[in-house]
């Protein structure tokens, strides 16, 4: 969850809706059942000097810069978009002695088979009873309070970004947190250069997703900010369709380490940073790079002169890391400037065009004349590396305007 109002103008409305599900418990423990509406209205207008997969024009991502000139047009395009404005409802009430919290919250940015469209996209719906929590949310391998004050709507791609159903147990004791969930597996395959052996064996092989991804999560919060380091483990399995007993079928086993941190350095200001590193965790991932890719093993015989290599799937090595720093000049006045990176390990089979690296970097200049108001500007930076070391980039500038609301303002 976001950091209370003070740390994050990005998302100004009331501290409970900052402060999520936790925040509200309390108030319903203190005053009994509540209810509120929220949101805001956002309209960005962005000014691209280079460009990007024009379904993605309204952000930022890093693999969404083409590395090849002219392949979605011509350069310095311009867009006024809404996407970013968000609707939620949540609620509270002690149900059997525990607090009760549900959460509906969407935004209009289409992704997947929506990409490109301004439409209504699922952010967080679930029910919270006690330590117990059951719906779509944060991933626990994520810490949501590192993301910092970029009025960008992807942001930084080097850090863990998922919202995903799950099913989730978290224990409380003072600064201390410690929380466990089975979450939704989503295997993304990349089946590289077994499209030039086999194109209809390429198109046919698909994510198998048997078990669900295992998650934990610790967290230390003190008056400097807070510390956390979470887990994934997970089976990142594949299989083919329409095949005899869907061979080539398999699996690996994925895994990862995220250790975040805020630390609060100056009056207002925070440092956000974070580190991760695993092995077939890139759909847990805010931008960049696969799960699963193609790779040659030595065969137990020396092959016929033109026989195909003989292949096996492995779970792609990945390192994220995000730095950025907010920065408060007065009570109306912020800036946030950081840069991030994702770096895949790519197999020797994957094709030549698949993400290898992807930087981005960011600085903004925040107004903030009143609480549901907030105006601002920022430059942006971005950078793809293929496998094969074609290089794309660029460069934006974006001005948005925000007007959040809350129904506890008419109160």
């Amino acid at each position: 969850m976001k950091q209370p109002l003070r740390l994050a103008p990005r998302f100004l409305m009331a501290a409970a809706i900052a402060a999520g599900g936790a925040s509200l418990a309390g108030a319903a423990h203190a005053e009994g059942p509540t209810f509120e509406v929220y949101g805001f209205a956002q309209v960005d207008y962005i000014q691209d000097f280079n460009r990007v997969n024009p379904n993605w024009e309204a952000t930022l991502r890093p693999s969404k810069i083409p590395t090849t000139t002219g392949a979605f047009g011509s350069n310095g395009q311009s867009t006024i978009s809404a996407r970013q404005s968000r609707f939620g409802v949540q609620a509270s009430q002690d149900i059997a002695g525990q607090p009760l919290v549900v959460k509906f919250e969407f935004d209009l940015y289409g992704t997947g088979a929506d990409e490109g469209q301004t439409t209504m996209r699922l952010r967080h719906f679930y029910g919270e009873w006690g330590p117990f929590l059951a719906g779509q949310t944060n991933t626990l391998f994520m810490d949501g309070d590192t993301f910092p004050n970029t009025i960008d709507y992807w942001g930084p791609n080097g850090m863990v970004f998922l919202r995903n159903p799950q099913l989730r147990y978290t224990y409380k004791s003072g600064a201390h947190k410690f929380a466990v969930a089975l979450e939704k597996p989503g295997n993304d395959i990349d089946p590289g250069n077994i499209r030039e052996i086999d194109p209809a064996l390429g198109s046919a092989i698909q994510a198998d997703e048997k078990l669900p991804d295992l998650t934990a999560q610790y967290r230390y919060e003190g008056d400097w900010g807070h510390v956390q380091l979470a887990g994934i483990l997970r089976r990142v399995g594949f299989d083919t369709q329409g095949t005899p007993g869907n061979e080539p079928q398999g699996h690996k086993t994925g895994w990862g380490i995220n250790l975040s941190s805020n630390i609060k350095t100056w009056q207002k200001d925070v440092l956000h940073v974070s580190a991760v590193y695993g092995e077939g965790i890139a759909s847990y991932m805010n931008d960049g790079g696969t799960d699963l890719g193609p790779k040659t093993v030595p065969a137990p015989v020396q092959p016929l002169p033109g026989a195909p290599p003989t292949l096996a799937p492995d779970v792609l090595p990945l390192w994220g890391f995000m730095l950025y720093y907010d920065h408060y000049w007065n009570d109306r006045w912020s800036s946030s400037i950081g840069w991030s990176q994702t770096k895949v390990n790519n197999t020797d089979f994957q094709a030549g065009n698949a993400y290898h690296d992807g930087q981005y970097a960011s600085v903004n200049l925040l107004w903030s004349p009143d609480k549901h108001i907030l105006i601002g500007a920022e430059y942006l930076w971005g950078q793809r590396d293929d496998f094969d070391r074609k290089t794309g980039n660029d460069n934006r500038i974006q001005f948005s305007v925000k007007y959040s609301f809350t129904s506890t303002d008419f109160r």
